[in-house]
């Protein structure tokens, strides 16, 4: 098949940890690198935010990865892209009316205003994945929401015009249902894990150890990651350092500094190191090197890195919200916490660090689990499968026309 992957913002080629990139980059990379394998054509489309970009570019792994004109040839936050999104659909019909696509496969909701307008009247057969709901992200962040106005509708809107909708998590599935999904245009295909890259990261010396035990999270330290909930646990977990990774390691970001006087106020600043951007081929050693990795999301539409730490034999602790219920299993494969309550974190920590033999077998639990529900070949099987009913459905309505 001919596959047209659509991310307005996240584009396969972008460096992970930058601004607005992160779990939806590395999803779209892998799984069109993953349908490549599986021999399939696969193209995508993502804006030219950079003037030196070149028109079209192909990754080792085979994808094609075409970069459209639609505003200024510069990085614009997300939810300022909005008012270039119709020249963005314009270019990408252009492109989807020069060849032949069996499909294509919207990622974030403006790659869905964009694609429904420039595939549908080509009759190409569309897939929605939202990545993340305008109604979750709004419940949970209230004013602190920068999303377009235009956002909630707009999602409620690509639920009647695509063809498919694939669900990262089961969490999502009742997001859905309650917007006005029809039940049987979904499909549940979770994100995935590149174990390949995780095996063959090279080996790194360990950092030197101030105290017993070490515990790393990793993200974004924007406040709904819950940083600040993991710094405030942390007055409850003796002889361990925390190390968080992500941000810019500037005293002057803002978040930073929040988190910074947070640590402060708990009596911990000297236990909590700011490690900076986590470049991705250290995110494996970095994982590595701690004893657990916390996720403590106030809510999280799926959540890469406890896949990543399980990829790594590290046990995780995650806040029970969104796909993370999905990945870890409580008592399993790491230990499940409430959202903004640091005291579970807390317990859930000093139960893992004083039992080396359990951190041991929850971490062999994840990665058992990695590989037999979260590896990229079974995703992309799964997510060719979608497309090959659509295909037929498609053949179908042709057929009596």
């Amino acid at each position: 098949m001919k596959i047209a992957m659509i991310s307005e913002h996240a584009s396969p080629l972008a460096s992970i940890g930058s601004a607005d990139a992160g779990g939806q980059n590395v999803h779209v990379a892998e799984l069109s690198a993953a349908l490549v394998g599986l021999g399939h054509d696969v193209h995508v489309f993502t804006r030219r935010d950079d003037p030196s970009q070149p028109n079209v570019t192909e990754t080792a792994g085979g994808v094609v990865v075409h970069h459209l004109d639609a505003g200024p040839a510069s990085p614009i936050s997300k939810d300022r892209l909005l008012p270039f999104m119709t020249s963005f659909a314009r270019e990408l019909s252009f492109s989807l009316a020069r060849e032949r696509f069996d499909v294509a496969h919207a990622h974030f909701w403006m790659s869905g205003f964009a694609t429904v307008a420039a595939a549908v009247p080509l009759r190409i057969p569309v897939v929605q994945t939202y990545h993340a709901l305008g109604v979750e992200k709004l419940r949970h962040q209230g004013a602190d929401d920068t999303s377009p106005r235009e956002r909630i509708g707009i999602e409620r809107q690509l639920l009647r015009d695509v063809d498919r909708v694939v669900a990262t998590a089961s969490s999502e599935v009742f997001e859905l249902m309650r917007m006005g999904a029809e039940a049987a245009k979904i499909r549940i295909i979770p994100c995935g894990v590149n174990l390949d890259f995780f095996d063959r990261a090279p080996a790194r010396a360990p950092r030197p150890r101030p105290l017993r035990h070490r515990i790393a999270t990793l993200s974004r330290l924007v406040r709904r990651k819950g940083v600040g909930d993991v710094i405030r646990a942390l007055r409850n977990v003796p002889d361990t350092e925390l190390v968080i990774g992500g941000g810019t390691n500037d005293a002057s970001d803002p978040d930073e500094r929040e988190l910074r006087e947070i640590a402060s106020e708990c009596g911990v600043r000297e236990r909590v190191t700011f490690h900076g951007r986590v470049d991705r081929a250290d995110v494996p050693a970095f994982l590595r090197d701690a004893d657990a990795v916390v996720c403590a999301s106030w809510y999280e539409p799926f959540g890469i890195v406890p896949l990543e730490a399980m990829a790594c034999r590290i046990p995780v602790v995650a806040t029970a919200v969104g796909g993370q219920n999905d990945t870890v299993l409580d008592g399993f494969t790491g230990f499940s916490a409430l959202p903004r309550e640091p005291r579970t974190i807390a317990t859930a920590l000093r139960s893992l660090l004083e039992s080396p033999d359990l951190r041991q077998r929850l971490g062999a639990a994840g990665r058992h689990r990695v590989e037999e529900r979260f590896c990229w070949d079974r995703i992309a099987r799964e997510t060719e499968r979608v497309y090959r009913s659509m295909q037929i459905m498609r053949t179908q309505i042709d057929a009596t026309a």
